[in-house]
């Protein structure tokens, strides 16, 4: 974002990741070793940052609601839960190798990366396009080999018996490990129909070319919530009504295969009403999640709602949407994907294991269907620092919602004598047992907020001379540098009240 004080410039990834390096965001893993591609450690505010974020998320998807559960599934499990989900067999991208330097990379990106629009994800699909657009290495010019196909999931061996390896696999998701716990979670909660279950944490996928950043990595954090419906019932949403009137930008299925890339503005119970959403508890779960998204600090114009064409409909789905967020350097990429994935998954699983994976339902044994809401934590967070990048005059800022913001408030003396230090620490003390804050007394005052502003601290508490005379402080804004005079008394309140209303 740029003021509209100054000309036009579109934040940059070189903005974002020189940011997130200097300040203490995120971190290139092993990087005095020389780094690992796909992989990045959390720094001291990227880890405040990720709390906030899966905090507000799993209070307004769990803690609020009366018909969710939580879990949190192991990481590794059972190998058969990976057949059965048909990982093992078909969770593959296409790999093309460089013939003369070696160089290995993922079929499709080099072809978008290129503007090819790419109609079926097949080997012969994928040769063909490479052959007639003369697509060569990028790194040496070579010729590339024919599409081979790559599993994406990360596989290891379990105990001492190296004669007779166990072959597991790290999660590439965390889905499952909700279906495989499906019946635990009826029989111990008495769960009735609708109900959802989510979980967050770490899934990994070994990504043939992991690239632009916190986009496409190898280890990441999935949010993710499976809601059980009977399938009879999938327009019995009692919830619908609160959403019925939300507007969504969309992109159907069917524009797309007619050439048309703008998306349409509609009202979700029109969507359901014409068939572009099969379904209320889809379309409810579509507007919910964009909800949340407004609610972290996403503007609606960028973002967008695209249902999947035929050909990249996952096997498992009847239906799926992509919420996409424009990132001026990128362009429309997708940070959450909302599917009806029927009843696939626990069907296969009653199959492959032998236990019944049903639940009584108006007297009937239903296997339930599934929409599921699935997040990038790590899309989002670029979503969310791409957003809040500003540039005003000489200054930068990040301008994110203090419910997300690492710190909420910073307190600072103005100078670091005649006391006031002395009180700034006090009332520090005071307010860091009830909001995240930071003390800070180096360098001069400007420095300091400078400093805050490009962390995103929204609050600043300055103590001065006038504090010594009348216990008051200066609060100053950081998006507008207002400042205003409040007690110390009224402090704590003042910033609880202005952290819950923005």
């Amino acid at each position: 974002m740029v003021s509209s004080g100054q000309a036009p410039r579109e934040v940059t990834l070189d903005d974002i990741t020189e940011l997130c390096a200097r300040r203490g965001f995120f971190f290139q893993t092993g990087k005095i070793y020389g780094g690992l591609a796909g992989f990045y450690d959390y720094g001291p505010l990227g880890v405040e940052l990720m709390k906030n974020v899966l905090d507000d998320w799993w209070w307004y998807f769990v803690e609020r609601r009366e018909d969710m559960y939580g879990i949190s599934g192991s990481i590794i499990t059972h190998p058969k839960v990976w057949e059965a989900s048909g990982h093992v067999d078909s969770f593959i991208d296409f790999i093309v190798t460089c013939q003369k330097c070696g160089a290995e990379y993922r079929a499709d990106h080099l072809l978008e990366d290129r503007g090819i629009k790419i109609t079926q994800y097949t080997p012969e699909e994928l040769k063909n396009l490479i052959r007639v657009n003369n697509i060569r290495c990028p790194a040496c010019g070579g010729e590339l080999s024919d599409p081979k196909a790559f599993n994406l999931m990360f596989s290891s061996t379990l105990g001492p018996k190296k004669d007779v390896p166990f072959t597991v696999y790290l999660r590439p998701e965390t889905a499952q490990l909700i279906f495989v716990n499906f019946k635990n979670i009826v029989f111990s909660m008495g769960a009735t129909l609708p109900f959802g279950v989510a979980q967050y944490g770490k899934a990994f996928r070994n990504e043939i070319s992991p690239r632009n950043f916190l986009f496409r990595l190898r280890e990441f954090i999935q949010m993710e919530i499976e809601y059980f419906v009977n399938p009879k019932k999938l327009n019995e949403c009692p919830y619908f009504d609160e959403v019925k009137n939300v507007e969504i930008s969309l992109l159907s299925a069917e524009d797309q295969e007619r050439g048309v890339e703008q998306a349409r503005r509609v009202r979700i119970e029109d969507a359901v009403e014409t068939g572009l959403i099969g379904s209320k508890w889809h379309a409810y779960w579509v507007a919910e999640s964009l909800r949340w998204l407004w609610r972290i600090g996403l503007s609606p114009e960028k973002l967008r709602v695209r249902e999947h064409v035929k050909t990249e409909l996952a096997h498992y789905a009847k239906q799926t949407f992509d919420i996409e967020y424009y990132f001026p350097y990128m362009g429309w990429k997708e940070i959450e994907g909302i599917s009806n994935r029927s009843d696939y998954d626990l069907q296969r699983h009653q199959e492959f294991s032998g236990e019944p994976l049903h639940i009584i339902d108006s007297g009937e044994k239903i296997v339930p269907y599934v929409i599921e809401p699935s997040f990038g934590l790590e899309r989002i967070i670029l979503a969310i620092l791409t957003e809040a990048f500003t540039v005003e005059k000489n200054r930068i800022y990040l301008s994110l919602k203090p419910r997300i913001a690492p710190y909420k408030v910073a307190i600072f003396p103005l100078v670091k004598r005649d006391g006031l230090d002395r009180l700034a620490r006090e009332i520090y003390n005071e307010i860091r047992e009830h909001i995240r804050a930071y003390y800070d007394d180096d360098g001069s005052i400007g420095k300091r907020y400078a400093k805050a502003d490009e962390i995103g601290v929204p609050f600043c508490v300055t103590v001065d001379g006038q504090s010594l005379q009348d216990s008051t402080v200066t609060v100053r804004y950081r998006d507008t540098r207002q400042q205003v005079r409040v007690h110390r008394e009224d402090l704590l309140d003042f910033l609880l009240k202005e952290i819950r209303s923005n």
